[in-house]
């Protein structure tokens, strides 16, 4: 796999479930950055593509992003 997604630099991958996987993208838009958390599916085709389900965000959220990660790390033990 490359480190490119569809819409940007590819940072991470991982399985939602069997018909699933979430991707992290850095993504540009207007000269600024963004933070992109999607779901894929995999079609027939074997291709994965976008669903509609994930999340945006500025990179200037990622410290509260980074907060509330950390928030839940701690209530796991």
């Amino acid at each position: 796999m490359n480190d490119r997604s569809d819409s940007g630099e590819l940072i991470r991958t991982f399985e939602k479930n069997s018909g699933e996987e979430v991707r992290v993208s850095l993504t540009t838009y207007k000269g600024r950055q963004y933070l992109d958390i999607r779901a894929y599916y995999q079609r027939d085709d074997g291709q994965r593509h976008p669903t509609k389900k994930g999340i945006t965000l500025s990179l200037d959220l990622l410290p509260e992003l980074e907060k509330a990660l950390s928030k839940l790390q701690d209530r796991k033990g």
